[in-house]
């Protein structure tokens, strides 16, 4: 039985030696500047071999922790794994982080050494002298520099609670907080995703995965990688999501499933219908986030069905939820029910267990005698956060989700995203998900606003498809999509104010960064760039 990612790989290598590990697609090699082509699990293992080899004797050990700027490169993988062999942390380092966020996390993570591209060595090594850091840094492919300091941890072998990588989270209502993850969270996600079954079988030695996502997500790291890793498939990491190429690369690549983004569907549902829609080659697509309207005529044009998960970086799959069998309730943004192995809470704002259809903030654990088995170890230096988010022995996701009469469970949103006008809640993302659908709108994040009267007022910061040419022009595509709003939604769901923006405060992974939205927004209300729309927001008489 594999403890360590590096075991678990080397196990398979042994197995399916000829197998491909990775496929790296023309498009992502030209961007890359790197070789196209796949790697064999068995050259990937000698690779990874000459690897730690090298590390061992520039003195790295058990303890370190090393920075990988590495994008989705497939050196991301090599460095990933034989880091690992020798007790090594990796700290997945996002690619659009600049100086004062690479000093953050420099300093706060304390990393050794930063395995990083050529252009960013100057930055990483500038950020570490204003963290007052010892910090040795090398290209993908050069000889590891000497250590800076001894492994803390020493000789001690590397176990499966041993730490294998420090991810920050996206950070979208605050500073990042780094999770630390244990090299028992990836293998016990890629065993999760490997037995779940169902619609979401993988059958071993056959898949080949697709996935747009960055390394620096779990997603990508924990089920992707290691479903294919404990599996014997094939990983296709590209650099991102290319709306114009994204069938051309699942053809050609032979990809079997695919990873979205909640974003995506919506991108490709707007392109026109064409004769090489449907994908007969995928089984089934697995992510987060597609808009409920959209979900069940994505599945008819295309032809495969969209599994919707739930996971956050701190539960790994030590509480995970899919959709993986049916009925899957498409168009409910339902995201199944609990396994056995899952206990799940759902509480109200005054601390109650929430009735059938009622919201509530979902709490959940893992089932049996160990409460965080799969999850992170807590966060890095903020063990006061560690407990509030375990309080009372249950983890606190900050998710409003409710549960029907069926049993399944349905995500609402953020609880810190729930707008509350006039003493009406309102889900942010619900207003986003109508938005969506209008023909002027390209992307869009709602917010709230303060109002004098009512608390707070909704506001819909705009990307639209050609932006209006002047104030007039402005103010009647404002109109238009508030009323396209009141059509749909209840009176007081549609935004008060539409303000039109180049462009959104995003993750790496293209979600909302919500602190800054929250930040922006008050901002915007009396700008040239921003219509108020409070008028139209009136009661509807019901029918006689």
């Amino acid at each position: 039985m594999s403890t360590t990612v590096h075991q678990a790989f080397r196990d398979t290598a042994q197995r399916h030696g000829a197998q491909p590990f990775l496929c790296i697609l023309p498009e992502t090699a030209g961007i890359y500047g790197i070789e196209a082509g796949e790697l064999s699990y068995a050259k990937a293992a000698d690779a990874i071999e000459s690897l730690r080899a090298a590390y061992e004797r520039a003195g790295y050990g058990h303890g370190h922790r090393a920075g990988l700027l590495l994008e989705n490169r497939p050196s991301f993988f090599l460095h990933w794994f034989a880091l690992n062999a020798l007790g090594v942390s990796v700290v997945p380092i996002n690619p659009d982080l600049r100086a004062a966020e690479l000093e953050y996390l420099t300093g706060h993570s304390e990393i050794a050494l930063a395995v990083a591209l050529p252009e960013r060595h100057a930055d990483l090594l500038a950020a570490a002298a204003r963290a007052d850091r010892p910090l040795r840094v090398m290209g993908p492919d050069d000889v590891p520099p000497a250590a800076p300091f001894a492994p803390p941890l020493g000789d001690a072998a590397p176990t499966e609670l041993s730490e294998c990588a420090l991810l920050y989270t996206s950070g979208t209502t605050g500073r990042p907080k780094g999770c630390i993850l244990p090299n028992r969270y990836f293998l016990h996600a890629g065993g999760w995703y490997a037995r779940i079954g169902g619609l979401a079988a993988l059958r071993p030695g056959q898949e080949r995965m697709l996935t747009p996502l960055p390394l620096v997500h779990m997603n990508a790291m924990a089920y992707s990688a290691m479903a294919m890793v404990l599996t014997g498939g094939c990983l296709i990491p590209l650099d991102r999501f290319h709306p114009k190429t994204w069938w051309s690369s699942v053809r050609e690549s032979g990809a079997t499933v695919l990873h979205y983004l909640g974003v995506m569907p919506a991108i490709l549902m707007k392109a026109p219908p064409s004769g090489t829609d449907l994908q007969p080659a995928i089984r089934f697509g697995f992510g987060a986030g597609v808009d409920r309207k959209l979900h069940a005529p994505f599945e008819a044009r295309f032809g495969f069905p969209l599994l919707e998960a739930w996971a956050m970086t701190e539960t790994g799959a030590g509480a995970v939820i899919i959709a993986n069998q049916e009925p899957r309730h498409i168009g409910t943004s339902s995201f199944g029910r609990e396994e056995d192995d899952v206990d799940v809470r759902i509480v109200t704002d005054a601390g109650q267990p929430a009735a059938a259809g009622e919201h509530g903030e979902l709490l959940v654990r893992h089932a049996g005698g160990d409460p965080r088995y799969g999850f992170f170890a807590g966060y890095l230096k903020d063990e006061a956060a560690t407990a509030e988010a375990w309080q009372d022995g249950w983890f606190h996701t900050g998710d409003i989700v409710r549960r029907e009469e069926d049993g399944a469970l349905r995500f609402v949103d953020r609880k810190k995203n729930v707008i509350r006008r006039s003493g009406e809640n309102i889900s942010a993302v619900e207003v986003e998900s109508v938005l969506m659908q209008h023909p002027l709108v390209k992307a869009v994040a709602v917010a709230a606003v303060p109002d004098p009267v009512r608390g707070d007022e909704v506001l819909a910061c705009v990307v639209p498809e050609s932006l209006p040419a002047d104030a007039a022009a402005m103010a009647e595509a404002a109109r238009g999509i508030v009323q396209w709003c009141l059509e749909q939604l209840a009176y007081y769901k549609a935004p008060g104010y539409v303000a039109f923006v180049d462009s959104l405060p995003l993750t790496t992974t293209n979600k909302i960064q919500r602190g800054e939205m929250k930040a922006l927004a008050p901002t915007l209300p009396g700008t040239a760039s921003c219509v108020d729309t409070t008028g139209m927001k009136k009661r509807q008489e019901a029918p006689r």
